[in-house]
Formats: structure tokens, sequence, C-alpha cells
């Protein structure tokens, strides 16, 4: 199946899932139970997320416990200097937050600090769907790929997705680049390298 016909049918089951709140909170607790994310609360640490939109597993109270925790979130906006680039500035609450491209929240150009992702310690990555090889299926603007190709294979990327977005194995490119885990509100997965 191609990816295009993949996320037509992915929309529909992302939606479902993402209805029910109980679901995003047993992804929440996969998230804070990966050894990795416990040394990040207990540090000052800095996070690239992602702002949530509706049908994606909802990251605020993640981010909200990084900032109880006194760590640095980082969130991508997107560059309409350079198509299917990212920028990724420094925010510290809501209030520095403006809907941008795609109205996709992002923090305020005007009074936030631009930071180099490599920064990160660890990196929340959104999709339609992973698979058990970590690999993901996202809008199709390559903008994450990008991203996960330039940072440090140490770093911890993260993909929080619903079990039912959950696939044993996608469609690949040359391009596409996988995550180092992936939280469902069943399991925990890390691929093999």
């Amino acid at each position: 199946m191609d990816k295009a016909a993949l996320r037509r049918g992915l929309r529909v089951r992302r939606e479902a899932s993402a209805a029910a709140p109980a679901v995003h909170e047993l992804i929440h607790h996969q998230v804070r139970g990966l050894p990795e994310w416990a040394r990040i609360l207990g540090g000052s640490r800095t996070v690239l997320v992602y702002l949530p939109l509706p049908g994606e597993v909802d990251t605020w109270p993640l981010i909200r416990e990084l900032w109880g925790r006194g760590a640095r979130t980082l969130a991508p906006c997107c560059c309409p200097e350079r198509s299917g680039e990212m920028d990724f500035l420094e925010f510290r609450s809501t209030d520095e937050l403006v809907p941008g491209r795609y109205d996709i929240l992002e923090p305020d150009r005007q009074i936030c600090r631009l930071c180099a992702p490599h920064d990160a310690d660890a990196v929340l990555v959104p999709a339609l769907a992973f698979d058990r090889d970590g690999y993901r299926l996202g809008f199709g603007g390559g903008y994450y790929d990008r991203l996960l190709s330039r940072l440090d294979p140490h770093i911890l990327t993260i993909g929080p997705t619903f079990h039912d977005t959950l696939l044993d194995r996608l469609p690949r490119d040359a391009h596409d680049q996988p995550v180092r885990v992936v939280c469902t509100e069943r399991e925990t997965i890390r691929p093999p390298r």
C-alpha cells in the first residue's frame, strides 16, 4: 500500500483513538516510565516537543511537567523562506505561542530565542503512525525526517502514538528516519539499531 492511501485510513483510526482522554494518559505513563525521561526530569535538561494538533497524542501534560521540573522546552516553527525546514525556539509558557503555518501553534519569533535542535536531550516526534522499527508516517512534508537526519544518534527520540496507529511495517523511502523509542498506551518499543 502506498503512503497516500495509508494516510487516509490512518487519519480515521487516529481520530477515533484520540477521542479517549484515558488513552493519552496511558501514553504519558509509558513516556514517564523511560529511564532517560526520569534523568531529564532530574536535571536541567532541554526537550524539543511538538505542540499537538487535534487527533495527535496530547503533549501538554508532559510539557507542563517539564516546566515544573525546570527543563527547557523547544518547539518547531516552519520556515516560509526554506521549504520543508524548521527553526526551533525556546518557549516558557502558552503566552509565548502564536498560530503559525498550517495553524499549528509555534513560539513567537518576536520574543522567543532561536536554538539549535542538537541542544535537545530528547525529542517528542509526532506522526500519523509508527511501525515497530521506529519508522514514522507523517503528512508528507519531510520536516521531521530532515530534523532526525541531523540529530546526534544518541539523542533520545520518542514517538508517542496510539496502539491503533502502530503498524508492523510502514513503507519506507531512503530518506525516512526512525525514532529510538515508540510509546503507545499498551507498550514501549525500543527497535534494535
